[in-house]
């Protein structure tokens, strides 16, 4: 029996171009939008793998333009950080002369009329037909997006208009210059969209090596895997639904319009059909005739090329080499005239180097490239991936030898630098890319391509379009295009110019109001005590920070430790008038996988992922205030401490006392700022506790300061808060003037995590599905799903519950527990009274059968 389900419109690939598609039809058709990924990875060509524990490479993705341009600022909502290559960013090697091109097109010209001076009239020649070249392009993908009728007709007019976009490479060169080297030169770089001189449309050529790269070049902050990331992050916001093993069978057909699509999920082996009447392929022009049942119809186009790929890890740096991040193309002779067709590791090579351009890498990896002819492989296609036999691991085994070589020729000593090597071949990029015979780029970038009504987003079927690569152009932001140019297919006019009005304006800015998420550059590190110290974050770019904060609020770091990072969050330590960084400390904790990396391992210059600002923890002293209370317990004094700058900057004479207690006198945090900061306010008083002395704050300490009218803010262990706000309440403090933050262990997510999945499963045992949370005072009861926090539910539920940090660090969710049995962890941010009482925070709750509550 066949399940079905519904979708307006659904994507095939979760490639950039069906990603594009998908956002852009959700957002100004506001259509449910379901997207289908064979891959157990979301994101095409910006995945990312790792190898041994530490290596991570990039899948598609090596450079791209230094200006992330409209389409990708669109896309990630202008939040996509790029790191610049050097200003020579690409070096050709050719046998006899090397050539280093620079960015933008006027050095790039006048350095080839340096080189070629009796050429330079044909230069200027050759880069105004480049220029008519890249409009025909664009003038032809755009027709290629009008109905059948409009394109019949505009075809042969923009053939006429444009000429040498759909000559040969080779000829185009040909009839510019005379120089063969020149010639070699200008012919350069067609590795960057696949096809080779004899074979490739001038046009292609004169998009992307000539004008996409001409302004310089840059390698994405964070790595490839950071784009997919920020723009699978957007669509959720839309509400795209993202399924990974997926596989498509067919796409149905019903009188010439689709109805909807057969797919079955590899994971489990279910097998159901979507109705839907759109359907948007990001599989590739050759995939999606299949699936409908008329690849024959493509035969006339090219066979495109595949590619082997090398990925090298590194025990040290490239740099070491005299190697700045820029990349190396390697050149068998002046006219590659044979192209694919040379032996494997004798061809056209492509050398990049994206830990020397990425500050968040922490380990070095190269990457090689090579185009092939797919048949290379024949023998071994068809086999399954781990029963391949001896031959082709022998052929790998060869080919990297060969590749390797050519880099010691170069590089004398790379060789051993080496720590890891494994070799893709096309039936590796066929595999995990599902593309026809491994097709690194899409369809052949040749003139048949530009001539061809079936290379294009629109298809004889209604209701089908194509996206990606073969819609638009070759590369990671041609696909993106590509995915636009479906869009703009399928939306209606008036919404066709909602989309392009906001991808000129690069998306969706953020609001202030929300936490700004990005990479800060290691600027600093400083050690304050023997066991904590203080890290400085700035901008990669050295800027202005890119958020403000109020002081008392923190940051989350995601810290890499593993293949995947863990997520800290650290109270920043500095004033919020600091424009230019902000500073954290951190304490190293023996067994604490963040706080060991930090201390241990972290350097100046490093690149983390941050997000921030987040807290509730905050206070901006009023001149209403009596006495503002900062009571500390170690490293619980990094918020407080920017409490005190702020109060200082603004110029604060109100009275402030600080006590602060630490185990022993080595362990004092901050004394020189803390002294400093009494001469700028002059009614702090600090008062510093020893507690191996002196014991733990208590009483005694408190008696002076504490009072009806005192404003009080408490951060340190849980141990101690919860035994100061019981004292605190005892001297007549108002609870609601007692603000408390708890130390966040990296632990106690997981920890909260371990519980939720025993208290799912134990319900699950119980034949149990749900439970009710009652709200005392008559508000309505709601549901909650096991192993699922009060808030969660809440939230889930529209229940408005008071909540900040949502980690159990800010103490903002406070509920009382009136009925019911459930797992909790209080944090200290309740005395002993208020714990009996039943207060405990929300986030931290896990029903395990009916609660009652109250607010």
């Amino acid at each position: 029996m066949v399940e079905y389900e519904e979708a307006d419109v659904v994507v095939i690939g979760s490639g950039m171009g069906g990603l594009a598609a998908a956002r852009a039809i959700a957002q100004f058709g506001g259509k449910r939008v379901l997207v289908l990924e064979q891959h157990y990875t979301l994101g095409g060509m910006t995945h990312e793998f790792s190898r041994a524990g530490r290596f991570q490479f990039g899948t598609g993705l090596h450079y791209m333009s230094a200006d992330a341009g409209p389409f990708l600022g669109f896309m990630t909502d202008g939040r996509a950080q790029l790191s610049p290559l050097p200003d020579e960013y690409d070096v050709l090697h050719f046998p006899g002369f090397d050539f280093a091109v620079p960015a933008t097109r006027q050095r790039f010209r006048a350095r080839l009329a340096e080189h070629f001076p009796a050429e330079a009239d044909a230069i200027d020649g050759f880069f105004r037909t480049t220029r008519r070249a890249m409009s025909g392009l664009a003038a032809r993908n755009v027709l290629a997006s009008f109905p059948a009728g409009v394109r019949r007709m505009g075809a042969p007019i923009v053939e006429r208009l444009f000429p040498s976009a759909y000559r040969s490479l080779r000829d185009q060169v040909s009839r510019s210059v005379r120089d063969p080297r020149l010639r070699a030169v200008l012919a350069a770089r067609w590795g960057l969209y696949g096809t080779a001189p004899a074979s490739s449309a001038f046009g292609y050529h004169a998009a992307v090596p000539l004008t996409f790269f001409m302004e310089g070049t840059a390698h994405p902050v964070g790595g490839p895997k950071e784009i997919g990331r920020i723009v699978l992050e957007i669509l959720q916001r839309y509400r795209v639904v993202l399924r990974p093993r997926q596989r498509v069978d067919e796409i149905v057909v019903e009188r010439g319009r689709v109805a909807g699509v057969d797919v079955q999920d590899t994971g489990t082996g279910r097998r159901y059909r979507v109705r839907t009447d759109t359907v948007v392929s990001a599989a590739g022009v050759r995939n999606t005739y299949a699936l409908i049942g008329r690849g024959p119809e493509l035969a006339d186009l090219p066979e495109e090329s595949s590619a082997v790929m090398l990925f090298l890890g590194l025990h040290r740096s490239p740099a070491a080499f005299g190697l700045r991040g820029e990349n190396h193309w390697f050149m068998p002779d002046l006219d590659d005239h044979e192209g694919v067709h040379r032996p494997p590791g004798e061809g056209t090579l492509y050398v990049s180097f994206a830990s020397l351009n990425n500050p968040a890498a922490r380990f070095h990896t190269v990457e090689v490239l090579e185009l092939v002819d797919p048949k290379v492989v024949d023998r071994w296609r068809g086999t399954p991936e781990q029963e391949r036999p001896e031959s082709y691991r022998k052929l790998k085994d060869a080919l990297t030898g060969r590749l390797i070589a050519r880099l010691e020729q170069r590089w004398p000593g790379f060789r051993e630098s080496i720590a890891f090597a494994e070799l893709a071949t096309p039936l590796s990029f066929e595999t995990y890319q599902h593309s026809v015979l491994g097709s690194f780029y899409g369809l052949a970038a040749t003139p048949q391509r530009l001539r061809s009504p079936r290379a294009g987003c629109r298809t004889p079927v209604k209701g089908l379009f194509v996206a990606g690569q073969d819609a638009w152009g070759p590369g990671v932001v041609g696909a993106l295009a590509g995915g636009l140019m479906a869009a703009n297919a399928v939306l209606k006019p008036r919404q066709v110019g909602r989309m392009w009005r906001a991808i000129r304006a690069g998306g969706v800015r953020r609001d202030p109001a929300t936490p700004w998420q990005g990479y800060l550059r290691v600027s600093g590190i400083e050690a304050l005590t023997p066991t904590v110290r203080r890290i400085r974050f700035a901008p990669l770019d050295g800027d202005a920070m890119p958020f403000t904060f109020t002081a008392g609020q923190y940051v989350k770091v995601d810290v890499p430790v593993a293949v995947e990072p863990i997520e800290r969050s650290y109270s920043i330590c500095s004033g919020p008038g600091q424009r230019r960084y902000f500073e954290i400390a951190v304490k190293h904790e023996p067994d604490g996988l963040g706080s060991s990396f930090l201390h241990e391992d972290l350097a100046v210059g490093q690149a983390l992922r941050v997000s921030g600002p987040h807290g509730e923890f905050t206070r901006d002293p009023g001149a209403e205030e009596r006495t503002l209370l900062l009571i500390a317990g170690g490293v619980g004094i990094t918020p407080l401490m920017s409490v005190l700058f702020a109060a200082a900057d603004a110029g604060h004479a109100g009275r402030i006392v600080l006590l602060a207690s630490f185990r022993t006198e080595d362990e004092v945090v901050f004394r020189p700022e803390i002294m400093a900061l009494r001469t700028r306010l002059p009614g702090l008083e600090v008062s510093i506790v020893v507690t191996a002395k002196s014991g733990r704050i208590g009483l005694d300490e408190l008696r002076p300061h504490a009072g009806p009218s005192t404003r009080v803010h408490l951060c340190g262990p849980a141990p101690m808060m919860q035994d100061l706000i019981g004292q605190l309440t005892k001297q007549r403090v108002p609870r609601e003037a007692i603000r408390t933050e708890a130390f966040v262990s990296g632990r106690s997510k997981e920890t909260r995590q371990e519980r939720a999945h025993a208290i799912a499963l134990a319900a699950a045992q119980a034949g149990v599905t749900e439970f009710t949370i009652g709200m005392a005072g008559g508000d309505p009861a709601f549901p909650c799903r096991p192993g699922q926090s009060v808030l969660d539910a809440a939230n889930a539920a529209g229940v408005a519950l008071p909540q900040s940090c949502g980690e159990g660090s800010c103490g903002t969710c406070r509920v009382r527990v009136l009925a019911g049995a459930y797992e909790t962890d209080a944090r200290g941010m309740f005395s002993a009274d208020e714990l009996a009482a039943g207060w405990r925070l929300a986030c931290q709750t896990l029903p395990a059968e009916n609660l009652v509550i109250a607010r």
